[in-house]
């Protein structure tokens, strides 16, 4: 989808704020460019609050994309942090950005399919995933590998969007086709599938409104400096992003689509 496409614009990004290829970064030179996810480090803040991270946790961050969440943690909170992404060349570039950070020793980047079994059962006591479920519709195999990863009492963060009301046919086509979002249950299937998989102490806070607003001003200000963003980029990865963005923004204000944070423990059992 357009949003992870052309992953190097990250490089044009900081080559347009001054730094180089070689320069080092720190996390705060990064973050305006490598939070994939909706409400920037104010939404990582959270999860870590959330999950109880302190120096020496040990946190799986599912679909980690760029690294900027993992990054961030690690930096901010002192955890230990393996970020778990998909995509190769999102692995690859997230990889060589922390290490410009100088964070290759508390953040370890892992590029594999997390239904394919790649993290080692009870290494975790945290797990985060912002907006990377939605990728996901085999939610009993996932869970069943969340619930595996963590060790007893472990704690789950998830940023992810469910069904306020069903969705239309166009609505589902443009999610699969635009988001890569092949399913998007309602809130009492998406409890009941974490239930299911041993999750206990199961919360769900509402970010529907939230997350409207943020994709539509997201949207707004992406179109104001489109100009910009060409000469930067180039105009397919930009049509890309645009197509993207303004799909989102078009699905959540017709007001069927929902945005959740649900927060889990794993079971003894």
């Amino acid at each position: 989808m357009g949003l992870y496409r052309n992953v190097d614009r990250v490089m044009a990004d900081l080559q347009a704020s001054g730094l180089g290829p070689d320069d080092p970064l720190s996390v705060a030179d990064l973050t305006p460019f490598d939070q994939y996810h909706y409400e920037g480090t104010e939404a990582v803040d959270d999860a870590a609050t959330a999950l109880g991270v302190s120096p020496g946790f040990r946190l799986l961050d599912i679909g980690s994309g760029l690294g900027g969440p993992a990054r961030y943690i690690a930096d901010r909170w002192g955890a230990s942090v393996t970020a778990l992404e998909l995509q190769p060349d999102l692995n690859e570039t997230a990889e060589a950005l922390t290490n410009r950070c100088g964070l290759s020793e508390v953040v370890t980047h892992l590029n594999g399919d997390i239904l394919a079994g790649v993290v080692p059962a009870g290494s975790f006591d945290g797990i985060v995933s912002m907006l990377c479920f939605l990728h996901i519709e085999n939610r009993a195999e996932l869970f069943g590998h969340c619930a595996r990863a963590l060790v007893p009492d472990g704690q789950l963060f998830i940023d992810d969007y469910f069904a306020l009301a069903p969705l239309t046919d166009v609505e589902q086509a443009s999610l699969a086709d635009k988001v890569l979002c092949p399913y998007v249950p309602d809130l009492k299937t998406y409890v009941a599938d974490l239930e299911a998989a041993g999750f206990v102490d199961v919360e769900a806070t509402d970010k529907t409104s939230d997350w409207k607003a943020f994709v539509n001003d997201r949207f707004d200000a992406f179109s104001q400096r489109r100009p910009e963003l060409v000469d930067r980029y180039d105009e397919a990865t930009v049509n890309g992003l645009d197509e993207f963005y303004e799909s989102v923004a078009s699905i959540f204000s017709a007001g069927r689509l929902g945005g959740i944070r649900l927060t889990a423990r794993r079971g003894q059992g």
